[in-house]
């Protein structure tokens, strides 16, 4: 069965350095881009990441120092790699938690804005846990029926991954076959940002999940006490939540930011309208 796209999704995998969100870095980068009308592209890409990887890193993927001495940095790749994934939907094994987070953070650092706010994310290993319980390689065997080989090479988990979501929507007649549904199934707690330390509530709003103000709306917060953005922002979190945090302090600032000129003349107009 064909996936119902309305734009490309992009399936990617990271191996890196280590698990750390916020310090550890990509050593290879695959991606396996598919079109709406079936048509696929695959790039893959080992990335030298300017820190030493670890002994543990390199017995998981293989991928040692002397490998990628004389390979480009991320630095050098980001702009490929934004172009490639630029406007289409994002799905991996893990990604919500880990891989988006990550290129998120090396896109960031390399200077390009990463915003997920006109995306959507499927995150197959979820659809997995929440059917089957198991891992990448015996979902590919219990799903497709077949021995996962080279299992933790960037590009055998990345077409792994799109082949097991193409069986998932073949075996469960329930799973709508949408990026929309399925990143919807695909998803835990809804986060503002990837790392969690902001949610939102029933009601959509941004919350904390973290700390002296967990569980309060951030826009309270950050009313009752400018300087806990400023404290965050020269603190260590991942730059996409600094991010997120310094949009909803925009937002107060200027409530109509976020809407077109024409928005925000329509908006200016009406509050006259409602003075006079």
């Amino acid at each position: 069965m064909n996936l119902e796209l309305q734009k490309p999704l992009v399936f990617f995998d990271l191996e890196t350095t280590g698990v750390n969100i916020g310090t550890d870095r990509i050593v290879e980068i695959a991606i396996l881009k598919v079109h709406p009308n079936g048509n696929k592209e695959s790039y893959t890409w080992l990335v030298n990441p300017e820190i030493e990887i670890p002994a543990e890193a390199t017995a998981v993927h293989g991928i040692t120092n002397e490998k990628v001495v004389t390979e480009p940095t991320f630095k050098e790749l980001a702009s490929k790699v934004n172009e490639i994934i630029k406007d289409c939907d994002l799905a991996g094994f893990n990604s919500n938690r880990f891989d988006i987070p990550l290129l998120a953070e090396e896109l960031m650092r390399a200077g390009i804005d990463f915003d997920m706010s006109n995306r959507k994310a499927i995150d197959v290993q979820v659809i997995f846990h929440k059917k089957e319980q198991r891992n990448l390689s015996a979902g590919y065997e219990f799903y497709c029926g077949k021995v996962l080989e080279d299992a933790h090479s960037a590009t055998a988990d990345t077409n792994a991954t799109f082949e097991i979501l193409e069986a998932q929507i073949e075996k469960y007649e329930d799973l709508e076959n949408t990026v929309e549904a399925l990143s919807e199934f695909s998803s835990h707690s809804k986060r503002a940002d990837f790392a969690g330390f902001i949610l939102y509530n029933d009601q959509k709003q941004e919350i904390f999940s973290f700390g002296k103000y967990k569980g309060r709306l951030v826009e309270d917060v950050l009313k009752e006490n400018p300087g806990y953005n400023s404290w965050m922002q020269n603190a260590d979190f991942p730059l996409y939540t600094k991010k997120v945090l310094q949009n909803i302090a925009e937002r107060l600032r200027n409530p109509n930011a976020h809407l077109s000129k024409e928005e925000q003349l329509k908006a200016l107009k009406d509050k006259f309208n409602t003075r006079f």
